[in-house]
C-alpha cells in the first residue's frame, strides 16, 4: 500500500476487512500463500480464480473456520473472534445438511442469535424481523416449508435471509450464484446492492465471468497467491486475468473486458 493510500485509510478508520499474510496448508501443501489486502466500506468485492486456488479456503481461513499456518485478518481493526457480531456469512449450499429437520423461518431466527446472547431466546421482535427477511428474498410464503422440500435456489434465499436477519455490517458471501435459477440470481444481486446502498461491505467468491463488471465494485484474483486486487475497471483486464488463470482459461472474448456480452470459460468451473 502506498503512504498516501496509507494516510486515506488512517483518515478513513479501520478497514471492514484487512488480510495480512494469510497461508494455509493441507497435508504440508500450500495452498494459500502469503495474502495480503485491504478492503473499502460500502463496496461489493468479487473474489475470482481457477477451481483450487484458494477462493473458499481464503474466505474460511479469514473467518477463523479453518486454520491458517501464518497472517493476520481483522475485522474494523480487531481480531475476528471480537467481531463476530458484526460478520456475516452464508456458506457454500453444498456445505449445509438440508436434511436437518426445521423449517424456513426457524433457519433466518438463527441469524438473530448472535444479538440475543447464550441465554436470549427470539420472542416477537425477532420473528417479525425473520419474516421481515424472508420477504426481501420472496421466500415469506413458505416460512413454513421444510429446508429439505426447498428446490436449491429457495434455499440459497433462506440461507440469504438469514444473513440478513444478523444484520452484520461484513459479508462474506461463497458462491452464492452457484445453481441458482435466473429469477433467484436476480434476487441475490438485487439483495447485494441494496446492502451495499445501507454501507455494508459484501466479499462474494463468483464464478462467472461474463457478470463480474454488471456485479463487483471491486474484484480480488486469486490462484494460491494474490494475482491483484483493485477496482474492476482496471483489475478486471484480459492480462491479469490471463496471469490468474493461465492456461485454464480457455476463451475469453475482448468484448467481455469492455463490458460486452463475450463469454468465457475456465475449463474447471461447472458454470461452463
Amino acid at each position: 500500500m502506498s503512504e498516501a493510500a496509507k494516510h486515506l485509510r488512517q483518515e478513513q478508520g479501520p478497514a471492514p476487512l484487512s488480510v495480512s499474510g494469510l497461508s494455509v496448508a493441507y497435508q504440508k501443501k500450500p495452498v494459500l500463500k502469503g495474502v495480503t489486502f485491504d478492503v473499502n466500506e460500502g463496496e461489493l468485492i468479487g473474489v475470482i480464480g481457477p477451481n483450487g486456488a484458494g477462493k473458499s479456503t481464503m474466505m474460511k481461513a479469514a473467518l477463523g473456520l479453518i486454520p491458517s499456518i501464518g497472517g493476520e485478518v481483522l475485522v474494523y481493526g480487531r481480531p475476528v473472534k471480537a467481531q463476530r457480531k458484526l460478520i456475516g456469512y452464508v456458506p457454500q449450499r453444498e456445505s449445509v445438511d438440508w436434511d436437518f429437520p426445521t423449517n424456513a423461518l426457524d433457519v433466518v431466527l438463527m441469524g438473530t442469535y448472535g444479538r440475543l446472547g447464550w441465554f436470549g431466546r427470539p420472542g416477537a421482535k425477532e420473528k417479525a424481523q425473520a419474516l421481515e427477511c424472508l420477504e426481501k428474498v420472496g421466500m415469506a410464503d413458505f416460512a413454513d416449508r421444510q429446508i429439505s422440500q426447498l428446490s436449491g435456489g429457495q434455499q440459497q434465499r433462506v440461507f440469504l435471509a438469514r444473513a440478513l436477519a444478523q444484520n452484520a455490517k461484513l459479508y462474506f458471501m461463497d458462491e452464492p450464484f452457484a445453481g441458482v435459477d435466473a429469477a433467484t440470481e436476480k434476487a441475490i444481486i438485487t439483495l447485494l446492492q441494496e446492502l451495499k446502498k445501507q454501507g455494508k461491505t459484501v466479499i462474494v467468491v463468483h464464478h462467472d465471468l461474463a457478470t463480474v463488471q454488471q456485479y463487483f465494485d471491486s474484484v480480488l484474483l486469486l490462484n494460491v497467491e494474490l494475482q491483484a486486487y483493485g477496482p474492476t475497471a482496471e483489475t478486471f483486464t484480459q492480462e491479469k486475468l490471463q496471469r490468474t488463470y493461465g492456461g485454464r482459461l480457455a476463451f475469453l472474448d475482448h468484448s467481455l473486458i469492455q463490458g460486452g456480452s463475450g463469454q468465457s470459460c475456465d475449463r474447471g468451473d461447472r458454470t461452463c
